[in-house]
């Protein structure tokens, strides 16, 4: 709102007025408007006194004492003793062409048992209201009055106050604690309950209780609380929120005469800093980037952390590789002290301080003279009056503040008179510097600063000062180089250029620049440095660390290292601490160089098993990322030609060490083998069925078990041969993997007098039909995979067998195998049908074969020979009256009797 509140005296009455429509008077306008809060304004008001100011009356039943408004909605709040008066903010619309402002008193917090040095901060919420809200709030407030008992007898106290001062220990309540501080406040509603009437709770952030000041500054009847002050800090302004603001953090401020409190109050309330100034301060104000305080003399500038509390409110992960924050708990600094006569009071608005200023005429040095008074309340009554017609004149003062551009420019040269020093002061007026900039760029103002993108400038600047110092010096906060660089946006290279010298001098390496390189290098960054650069770098590692040279000559940064140089390097380094990465490092190198005899003789070191596992400490050996994309490195490639069972090997190693996701890894083998995104190459399935012996995640074992199906079933319906020889037979992967069974009798005995063609593919058949007859792929899903073979031939019988004997579909199955190969109906029965399932014999394998036998007669001896073997069976599992009713009645009795002698001869014999 555009308004101005006083507080006048007048006749030792005093009168709270708000005064709109103000800019009337300055365009020469003098007419004047006086009306009392809430007054009826359309019969007041008419076209013709719009350009008139008014001035607002607010009568309160108590003095007011201050007054405060707040600068998101323009409310007011009021200050009496022992209570708060909140008016809202109204705009009335009188016509269509005139919309005044007015006020209206909206609540009431009664205060009580608050003594002068204490600080309580509260916080106004909003609560849903029940069906009878009334109710609901006076049952809050009446809990608030509670009366708090335990304190001093009345007499005793009227005693101790006769002669002394009674002073209360120090105490600070964050939070909830906050509410033991025993100040009960009332809420008073004074608004006409409507269904918009807004229900408010307390919550207590914040008690702090003072003792007199007794320091040789002053006397303690001189110790008074001032400037409590409470700051907002907005969300940062993006492009999208431009016009929307949204509370981040909120801060509170407050000062006793020679030192200050500054605390977070928002989503945490805890101390942030503390300010001790070096004389007794009148006033202060506080703003985001400063702190502002006058004293008796001097205009003293502090340097506050609510930008760096505000940070770590909006990004909880802040302080990590990615990115940094200077501490909230740096300590402050002072900036500028500017002297004045007689300063006393102090506000700041936008980019100016406004200062009011009174020049006394006694005679300074004697005032500031400290003298010793009784410590007595009887002495506070004598107080000197002066004449307020003979008090000289005020002076009031606008002074621009020093833009943040500039004053960051000062700062960054400040800090280099401490730069070859190499103390921690550099980097605490770097800090100071880039809090400065970080706290212009939270400003909501900032995207229509003229200054925008020479803040932006400034901050990555800031950064890339702030990287410097942590490499360069040894500090305990060595590890920040890192984010601080990242923050930059300076490339390896420049970073490079910027700490290490040109010329071949040995230079002394802090663990802050190690610890940059190492963690820049072993990303998978597109930046790909220069021979020189990288040759520097290797440099760098082989006198600081050498221990890390195999990691950093994998980084794909490093790709256009000189090989040659590198293994002069690491030859060095293996006569101290030898390993299997950096032999394989070595080899890697000769492979670059083209030296087929040394990477031979390097890979020849270690048993291959051994190897495979050396690439689970350098994965980058095998595969590097490249935009996002899995790529395979040289080393890769050559091991493809030369010993795919090793490159096999190392990458089941990486799987199982979590250096390689199973997607990236089916991405790493086609581009290896150059196949496209739908094609598999025989390298991955090799990889897929070397997987299954040593998986144990069952998640990932049904999708591994589920591709090799599907390449299996795919070549043999497209029959399509592997590219490759696959690295294991269906022996191997029996003998190996327990995933893969025995196939069979029923099964070999089908594809024995199958089609000659399928001997082509009798490798991927024979794997196929092995998974099958194991127990661990799930064939319901399964199913659909396996569709295209339920036709093929042979093939396709035994896998549709298979399947329905896994389901317990076992009628199904012999159905099929007497319609398709009834040869193998009772190898079948002798292998599945067991135990439970052994009914199956007589309740549809003996019916079925007698049903057909007559059908067909003598011309089909397999059915015939099948039968005698199933009644042989049945025989021996049936009681003699069940075998008989299962004898057909047309039934030939010389086939059937031996039969039923053999049943009857068992009863006898048990």
């Amino acid at each position: 709102g555009d308004y101005l509140v006083t507080i006048e005296e007048k006749s030792k009455a005093t009168f709270l007025r708000a005064y709109t429509n103000w800019r009337c008077m300055s365009a020469g306008s003098s007419r004047v408007c006086v009306r009392m809060v809430g007054h009826k304004m359309e019969e007041s008001y008419s076209e013709t006194l719009r350009e008139q100011m008014s001035i607002v009356e607010m009568p309160l039943s108590d003095p007011p004492l201050c007054v405060s408004c707040c600068p998101v909605n323009g409310d007011l709040l009021v200050g009496c003793k022992n209570k708060l008066v909140m008016f809202c903010l109204k705009y009335l619309v009188i016509n269509q062409n005139l919309t005044v402002l007015d006020f209206e008193r909206s609540l009431i917090l009664h205060i009580a048992n608050l003594i002068q040095l204490d600080v309580l901060i509260l916080k106004l919420e909003l609560v849903q209201q029940s069906a009878d809200g009334t109710e609901q709030c006076a049952q809050r407030v009446s809990t608030l009055e509670k009366p708090v008992s335990g304190g001093p007898s009345t007499h005793t106290l009227q005693l101790e106050l006769d002669e002394f001062i009674i002073c209360q220990k120090p105490v600070e309540l964050l939070g909830e604690e906050s509410k033991l501080c025993e100040i009960p406040i009332t809420l008073e509603s004074t608004e006409l309950p409507t269904e918009d009437t807004k229900c408010f709770q307390v919550r207590y952030l914040l008690f702090r209780r003072f003792t007199p000041d007794q320091s040789p500054f002053g006397f303690c009847e001189e110790t008074k609380l001032h400037s409590v002050q409470l700051l907002p800090v907005y969300q940062t302004a993006h492009e999208e929120t431009e016009n929307k603001r949204e509370l981040l953090s909120l801060f509170c401020f407050f000062s006793l005469p020679h030192v200050g409190y500054l605390y977070s109050v928002g989503k945490l309330v805890e101390l942030i800093s503390t300010y001790q100034y070096s004389e007794k301060s009148e006033q202060a104000v506080l703003t985001p980037q400063f702190l502002h305080v006058v004293t008796s003399e001097n205009l003293q500038c502090f340097t506050v952390r609510c930008s760096a509390a505000a940070a770590r409110d909006e990004d909880p992960y802040i302080d990590t590789t990615v990115k940094a924050c200077p501490p909230v708990a740096l300590d402050v600094c002072t900036l500028r002290m500017q002297l004045f006569i007689g300063p006393r009071a102090i506000c700041h608005f936008k980019n100016h301080i406004i200062l009011l200023t009174k020049a006394d005429t006694e005679d300074i040095t004697e005032r500031r003279k400290p003298t010793r008074r009784m410590l007595s309340r009887k002495a506070d009554s004598i107080k000197s009056r002066t004449n307020s017609e003979s008090e000289p004149g005020w002076n009031l003062y606008i002074i621009n503040t020093v833009s943040t551009i500039q004053l960051y420019r000062e700062m960054v040269d400040y800090s280099r008179t401490y730069e070859n020093v190499k103390t921690e002061s550099c980097i605490h007026l770097l800090s100071e510097a880039h809090l400065l900039v970080r706290a212009a760029i939270m400003d909501p103002r900032f995207l229509k600063s003229d200054e925008k993108e020479e803040l932006l400038r400034a901050f990555r600047e800031s950064c890339a000062f702030l990287g410097d110092c942590y490499s360069r010096f040894d500090t305990k906060d060595y590890h920040l180089a890192l984010p601080y660089y990242r923050m930059s946006g300076l490339s390896m290279t420049e970073v490079l250029k910027r700490l290490v010298s040109e010329d071949d001098e040995i230079q002394t390496y802090e663990r802050g620049f190690i610890f940059y390189l190492t963690h820049s290098l072993n990303e998978d960054l597109n930046e790909e440095l220069s021979k020189e650069s990288a040759n520097k770098v290797l440099r760098i590692f082989y006198l600081a660390d050498p221990v890390q040279l195999p990691h950093i000559l994998c980084s794909p940064c490093m790709r256009n290292v000189c090989p040659l140089t590198a293994v002069k390097y690491l030859q060095k380094v293996e006569k101290i601490m030898p390993s299997v990465v950096l032999t394989l490092t070595k080899a890697f190198m000769a492979l670059k160089m083209g030296d087929l005899m040394m990477y031979e003789h390097e890979m020849k070191s270690y048993k291959e098993t051994i190897l495979a596992c050396g690439f689970i400490g350098q994965p980058k050996l095998l595969r590097q990322h490249k935009e996002g994309i899995v790529m395979p490195t040289e080393f890769a490639f050559h091991l493809k030609e030369m010993q795919p069972g090793l490159l096999v090997a190392a990458a089941v190693a990486l799987h199982e060490n979590n250096k390689i996701e199973l997607e990236e890894a089916d991405t790493f083998f086609k581009m290896l083998c150059s196949n496209s995104e739908n094609t598999i190459p025989q390298l991955l399935v090799d990889f897929w069925e070397a997987l299954l012996v040593v998986c144990s995640q069952e998640e990932i074992l049904q999708e591994l078990l589920l591709r090799v199906t599907s390449q299996y079933v795919w070549r043999i319906s497209k029959k399509h041969l592997p590219e490759t020889k696959p690295l294991k037979t269906t022996e191997d992967l029996i003998n190996s993997c327990n995933h893969f069974g025995l196939i069979f009798p029923w099964v070999t005995a089908i594809m024995s007098v199958g089609s000659p063609s399928d001997k082509d593919y009798h490798e991927d058949i024979s794997k196929l039909q092995s998974l099958l007859c194991g127990q661990s792929i799930n064939i319901a899903s399964a199913l659909p995979v396996l569709e295209p073979l339920t036709e093929a031939g042979n093939v396709g019988l035994t896998i549709h067998v298979l399947c329905n004997t896994r389901l317990g579909k076992y009628e199904e199955a012999i159905d099929q195998l007497l319609k398709r190969c009834p040869d193998a109906a009772v190898l079948y029965a002798q292998h599945e049908l067991k135990d439970d399932s052994r009914a199956v014999w007589w309740n549809k394998l003996l019916p079925e074969l007698c049903k057909r036998t007559r059908l067909t007669g003598n011309d089909c001896p397999v059915l015939i020979s099948s039968l005698k073997e199933t009644l042989s069976v049945v025989a021996m599992e049936l009681e003699l009256r069940d075998f008989l009713s299962l004898l057909p009645e047309d039934g030939t009795a010389a086939f059937f009797l031996p039969h039923l002698l053999h049943c009857s001869q068992r009863k006898l014999l048990t």
